[in-house]
């Protein structure tokens, strides 16, 4: 197994998993950013032979703190070779900066356990081309996608035509229920503090303005081959129903467990077998209450602009993801508001032209394009 983004939030959750299953994988391969440290430690405990760095400026020092008979590769073709020389790959890597681990590892018909979004939204129908490679396999880490596609087990045909709707859950971040007034006081610390889930800081401040789960619309639509037009948002402060499926007959199947993000991981890399550790289980002897509702899109008006992409098609996703990456970097190094992520997301889109992917090479043009006019915007504001 490679494990690429080892020292982030889901990265140390997965060593988690592979602690409780020490006989059923063999670590080869870890990468990760600038902890290197946290990386040392992480090779050294697991008798890790390959390592990954995101930049060249870290090479020398990875080297050195990793010492002899440890190989050191580095940035996207590092990234990538890592991804086709083990049988699973999990991508845990932070935005855009995935994309080689998710392309590299459908090519090489790798088993690819999926945490890292942006990448697979951005190159949608590139990597819709590579996972038809012999052997190759997509299982969905996200907690939504991941509850959706243990929902579909009965839904095998292409479309999934029996299937009426997907329902994806929200939390509703920690400020449901705000008013628009009150929205902006939000600070980082405010943004910070996801009511339900710990995770690393781009995903939280994400799940905060709700993009999140517009960016979980396109990954649905993107992973299980249906139209954004039968995914539905669906509020759930509780965060234990992870996602539904209804059905054309009306039925509607959920998947069920406390907040713990080791059972989807621990799902995908079993499958088909289930490790029985019981992450997550519900005590249903007491009392247990479960409330939904629909998002206030007017208050959160980045759901509504990650449907607009999806109908655009094209590399619209791709504008959508890397807008919204350097805004939440921004607002993370305190330079713009909380309140300005979204709005500057939108007048980034607003200078999309339709553009028709056909290479890796066109993709990383155009989300070059997007993050060259979201940091126009910020400084031009400042």
């Amino acid at each position: 197994m490679a494990l690429l983004g080892a020292t982030g939030s889901i990265g140390r959750q997965t060593l988690d998993v592979l602690r409780r299953e020490p006989d059923s994988f063999e670590l080869v391969s870890i990468a990760g950013g600038t902890r290197l440290a946290e990386l040392a430690e992480v090779a050294r405990e697991f008798g890790v032979r390959r390592v990954g760095v995101a930049r060249p400026e870290d090479f020398l020092a990875a080297r050195e703190i990793l010492g002899d008979g440890v190989e050191v590769v580095v940035g996207g073709d590092g990234l990538g070779e890592l991804a086709r020389d083990a049988d699973v790959v999990v991508n845990a890597v932070v935005g855009f900066a995935g994309l080689p681990v998710t392309i590299n590892a459908l090519e090489a018909g790798r088993t690819l356990a999926l945490a890292n979004k942006e990448s697979f939204i951005a190159a949608a129908p590139l990597v819709a081309r590579v996972r038809d490679t012999p052997g190759a396999l997509v299982l969905p880490i996200d907690s939504e996608h991941c509850a959706i596609y243990q929902c579909l087990a009965d839904s095998t045909r292409s479309g999934h035509p029996d299937v009426r709707r997907l329902l994806l859950t929200a939390s509703g971040g920690p400020f449901r229920g705000w008013s628009r007034e009150r929205l902006a006081t939000v600070t980082r610390a405010d943004a910070l503090q996801h009511p339900t889930w710990s995770m690393g800081p781009k995903i939280t401040i994400d799940s905060s303005t709700l993009m999140n789960k517009g960016l979980e619309v396109l990954e649905a639509s993107a992973l299980f081959g249906v139209d954004v037009g039968r995914i539905n948002v669906v509020v759930h402060p509780q965060s234990v129903v992870h996602s539904m499926v209804e059905y054309v007959d009306g039925s509607v199947i959920a998947q069920l467990s406390l907040p713990d993000m080791r059972l989807p991981i621990a799902f995908c890399l079993g499958r088909p077998v289930r490790f029985d550790h019981a992450w997550g289980a519900i005590d249903f002897t007491t009392a247990l209450s479960l409330t939904f509702e629909p998002p206030d899109l007017a208050a959160f008006p980045a759901i509504p602009l990650a449907y607009a992409a999806a109908r655009r098609g094209g590399a619209a996703p791709a504008w959508l993801s890397a807008a919204n990456e350097v805004a939440v970097a921004a607002f993370l190094h305190d330079a713009i508001g909380w309140t300005d992520i979204v709005p500057i997301v939108a007048a980034v889109m607003d200078q999309y032209d339709d553009v028709h992917l056909e290479s890796v090479e066109a993709l990383v043009a155009q989300d070059a394009a997007a993050r060259r006019r979201a940091t126009d915007l910020i400084a031009r504001d400042r």
